[in-house]
């Protein structure tokens, strides 16, 4: 111990004295203060010094005592600590707001948040965006983050004593740590990202700068044609195939997949219904059930609560992915686990339409360990709607914390068919994709 915490050690012992002693009178124990000199007069009780402590309570100076008694053994760091929470300073523990069994879940950032570094215009533009949810899907995040780092290659230049292969992955990571921080990396970022940089760093030091970048950003747009759109179009022709004359479809929320998959078939001529399951707060199926029934294929629209009046009028369910594990377990907006369960109940078979490059090596057992929290502003209709829309919003308060869980975790069992660009993959051969794509995880 220093001298000064030794020294407020000691002023906090004898405050906590103090106050024990003054506890004494008001407990119903009088002291008698004797005059000396002969007289042997009596004085009469002293005052107490502090009010007399509820029966069976603790008074303020015997939770100090207690508290320094602590200090005493476990040192003056933890002392100190439990002083102050025992002094009742520390009440901001017992009022403080929030779930903190949900406090690992990444909270939605401010749109305010600082640039650190050397960060592009470009990418403080695109992190604006993701942090209002202005770009969802993993397409499109995926395809915007790769379409602003062309923009950040181009408008780099290779400082002095370096190499482009060398420097500007250093240079790209101040840039992703403020995407990252701005909202949560997905998975298929991650994977974009990780083939970029083994791009960089396998480029040639002797190639100009010029022909450098453009090669690099040639090969980001082989990255976007290849793993995603010619993806997506090998997923539609193969899981329109799925679907046939008097089918009804259910499919929740939005998926960018699933949706042309449903208008590839309708445009071939398969009549066919689709129920849009949706639910607050993102509410993206109204996108899609607008874009659907421009088409004019037959939609109902309903929200989740009422899948089970529903359930059994459903042929087929197609949902998409934000990614898959290699246990086969589905990460996917939060309800999808409820509409895949529901549908194995009822012997409906549920087909996910995912891009191979959405794989995770990882395996993720539940959606508690990790997961991201929906933006708040859920607006509630009201019919007729007599006040504006803006007093409608739900905010978090002192006495109402809003917690919307963005994803969950649909277990393989609930699963029946995965439709890739490299075929219909069982759920519990999952694991089989790196092997397809020739071991190239990326």
């Amino acid at each position: 111990m220093t001298k000064a915490e030794r020294r407020e050690l000691q002023e906090r012992q004898r405050a906590a004295k103090a106050a024990k002693t003054a506890a004494g009178p008001a407990a119903g124990t009088p002291t008698v203060n004797v005059k000396g000199g002969g007289g042997g007069k009596l004085a009469q009780p002293s005052t107490p010094a502090s009010p007399a402590p509820k029966k069976g309570g603790t008074s303020q100076g015997a939770a100090q005592a207690k508290a320094l008694a602590a200090a005493v053994v476990t040192g003056p760091a933890k002392g100190a600590k439990d002083a102050k929470a025992a002094a009742g300073v520390g009440e901001d523990i017992v009022g403080s707001r929030g779930l903190r069994i949900f406090s690992h879940f990444a909270l939605q950032k401010t749109a305010g948040h600082v640039a650190k570094g050397d960060v592009h215009p470009a990418i403080v533009r695109l992190g604006l965006m993701f942090a209002e949810f202005k770009v969802c899907g993993a397409n499109a995040r995926c395809i915007a983050t790769l379409s602003v780092f062309k923009q950040v290659i181009q408008d780099y230049v290779t400082p002095q004593h370096n190499t482009l292969s060398r420097h500007l992955n250093t240079h790209l990571s101040v840039q992703i740590s403020h995407l990252v921080s701005a909202r949560p990396m997905s998975v298929t970022m991650g994977n974009a990202i990780r083939q970029l940089k083994l791009e960089i760093s396998g480029s040639d030091i002797d190639l100009p700068e010029q022909d450098a970048k453009d090669e690099l950003c040639h090969k980001i747009d082989n990255y976007i044609r290849d793993r995603i759109i010619i993806a997506d179009q090998v997923i539609q022709e193969t899981a329109m195939k799925k679907i046939h004359d008097g089918d009804v479809v259910l499919t929740y929320a939005r998926s960018s997949v699933v949706e042309q998959v449903l208008l590839e078939a309708w445009s071939e001529g398969t009549q066919f219904s689709v129920y849009v399951v949706d639910s607050r707060p993102m509410l993206e199926g109204k996108r899609l059930l607008s874009v659907l029934a421009a088409a004019s294929i037959p939609c109902t629209y309903l929200l989740l609560p009422a899948l089970g009046s529903v359930i059994t009028e459903i042929s087929t369910v197609f949902v998409g992915a934000h990614s898959i594990h290699s246990n086969g377990a589905v990460y996917s907006r939060a309800g999808t686990a409820l509409v895949a369960m529901m549908a194995k109940q009822h012997s409906v078979p549920v087909v996910v339409c995912c891009e191979t490059y959405k794989f995770s090596e990882g395996v993720q057992l539940d959606s508690f360990t990790k997961n991201e929290l929906a933006p708040l502003g859920d607006r509630f209709s009201s019919f007729p709607l007599t006040r504006p829309r803006e007093s409608l919003t739900l905010q978090n308060r002192p006495n109402l914390e809003i917690l919307n869980p963005l994803y969950d975790l649909t277990p393989p069992s609930s699963i029946t068919a995965v439709v890739t660009e490299v075929g219909v993959i069982p759920p519990d051969s999952i694991s089989s994709i790196p092997l397809a794509l020739g071991r190239q995880m990326i």
